[in-house]
């Protein structure tokens, strides 16, 4: 889970990152584990897009929390897929957040590099 605003972890083992959209910098909380930690790419790729995309349709932003969860097949190792749900903190209306969580949708480089596949391969 990464927070950044009104919405950063108070909690002890969450780690603070320095952010380019909030001053207060961003709040992670995840396992060290390789399925945590893609995941997390993709809530916290979700929760900058959030901010940069705000800011071109100038909606102001308090605060978001962006949670990342999916599974594995343990005989192949196939993501079994990520779900994410993000928490906006906003004066801006409901349809415009829609509008906006949409738009982050389409955009997301990391949620849109993980639908496309990819090849991993040791140099």
């Amino acid at each position: 889970m990464v927070g950044a605003g009104s919405f950063r972890s108070d909690d002890d083992g969450a780690v603070r990152f320095p952010h380019r959209w909030t001053p207060e910098g961003v709040t992670v909380e995840a396992d060290f584990t390789g399925a945590h930690l893609l995941h997390l790419a993709a809530a916290g790729c979700v929760l900058n897009d959030v901010y940069r995309e705000a800011g071109e349709l100038g909606i102001r932003i308090d605060g978001v929390r962006v949670s990342a969860e999916g599974g594995f097949d343990t005989q192949t190792w196939m993501s079994s897929g990520i779900t994410y749900q993000v928490e906006v903190s906003s004066p801006a209306s409901g349809d415009d957040l829609a509008v906006l969580l949409d738009r982050v949708d389409d955009v997301a480089e990391i949620p849109r590099a993980i639908r496309a596949g990819a090849t991993v391969r040791r140099g």
